[in-house]
């Protein structure tokens, strides 16, 4: 019998750097995400460094000194570096020339995870369009580099030839997805119209990546979305009707994932998806209580929804994955934070509330409504 044979995982070293203005753990907590991203992308990541220095190199980002040092750590077997900073295009050639390995950087590694989650046609055209976009000023010399360099992670998408092609051929991509784009945006708002019709109420799941968003999803619709136990299991936004105490009907969206430093290349490509949030009537905040970082990355989604423009909507926060938390007197204090719910998708702790909370705040925006109808009418 033939024995099988699997693609070996790529060893990554991890580049952290700190400015004198951070503080030693956000750059730690930071490095450590980068960690899971990393691992989501099927890479091994091995060896870490952290380089303090009061201001980038603008040739190479770290300093001399730092750059020999992960140069050594590179014949320990590894096959590429990948910055927890985003690099210009000159500092990622100018590094790859350096350690003789292929060099990615945070921007990047996110937008090679969408590419591998990407299933829908909509979904593999916004990765695309942000992959080109993010590409396009660094095109010079690049796809030699990767040649040189081999392939795997950072080099998935539109792949080594539509890279070598001239700017111009790029740019009439970037153009034909934005035109497909559009005609989506514009069908998704035939389909809101209609919506709107019937009289639905929307209610859009936001939160951090892994928060558990399509497992509440499926526990109040039954429905049975695929989720996985890791950062950026959901990329098409789906909508499942819900019925709520007392017989209303409200329709959920599920959304991508949210991150600190989210790539801005994603935010413009998944316009369309995102317009589902703008539109909403409310904000429901999926907050994991079990990751010991929940506060700042309940602070983390916050800064996107002020980025969308959406901050100000009626908004409930949602504090999940309580079957996880050791200590019962937490979930004491979070039940006691206004327009606040601490549930379990696992368990179904907290479901029933969560569908009460949603009822009245959608009541509640209605009789809103039409007391300033009326005053006006006066």
């Amino acid at each position: 019998m033939k024995a099988m044979s699997y693609p070996q995982r790529e060893v990554a070293l991890l580049v952290g750097f700190k400015q004198p203005h951070q503080a030693r753990w956000e750059v730690e907590d930071s490095l450590e995400e980068l960690v899971q991203l990393t691992v989501s992308a099927g890479a091994e990541p091995a060896f870490r460094v952290v380089q303090e220095r009061s201001l980038p190199n603008p040739r190479t980002l770290i300093g001399p000194g730092k750059a020999q040092e992960v140069r050594e750590a590179c014949q320990e077997g590894v096959d590429l570096v990948i910055f927890d900073n985003d690099l210009t295009g000159s500092q990622q050639r100018n590094l790859e020339v350096a350690f003789g390995r292929k060099v990615i950087d945070r921007t990047g590694l996110i937008l090679d995870i969408f590419a591998q989650r990407a299933r829908s046609k909509e979904g593999k055209l916004q990765v695309e369009l942000a992959q080109l976009k993010y590409l396009l000023p660094r095109l010079t010399g690049h796809g030699t580099d990767l040649s040189r360099l081999g392939g795997g992670i950072g080099t998935r998408g539109p792949g080594e030839t539509q890279l070598e092609v001239d700017r111009r051929r790029i740019r009439r991509r970037i153009l034909k997805i934005e035109q497909e784009l559009e005609k989506v945006r514009r069908h998704r708002a035939l389909l809101r119209r209609h919506r709107q019709k019937q009289a639905l109420s929307t209610a859009a799941l936001v939160g951090y990546t892994n928060a558990g968003k399509s497992s509440l999803l499926n526990a109040l619709t039954h429905a049975e979305l695929p989720v996985a136990d890791k950062l950026f299991a959901t990329l098409d936004p789906t909508l499942r009707k819900v019925i709520l105490p007392g017989g209303r009907a409200v329709l959920l969206s599920d959304t991508v994932g949210f991150i600190r430093k989210l790539p801005h290349q994603l935010v413009a490509a998944f316009k369309a998806s995102l317009e589902e949030v703008q539109e909403s009537d409310l904000l429901v905040h999926v907050i994991d209580i079990s990751h010991p970082r929940w506060q700042s990355q309940e602070q983390g989604v916050i800064a996107v929804l002020e980025e969308l423009g959406v901050a100000a909507k009626p908004l409930i926060n949602v504090y999940n994955k309580v079957d996880k938390l050791p200590h019962l007197e937490a979930v004491a204090f979070l039940s006691r934070r206004p327009r606040s719910v601490v549930t379990s998708a696992k368990t179904g702790a907290g479901l029933t509330e969560l569908k009460t909370a949603i009822a009245e705040t959608l009541n509640s925006l209605e009789e809103a409504t039409v007391r300033r109808r009326a005053g006006r009418g006066k």
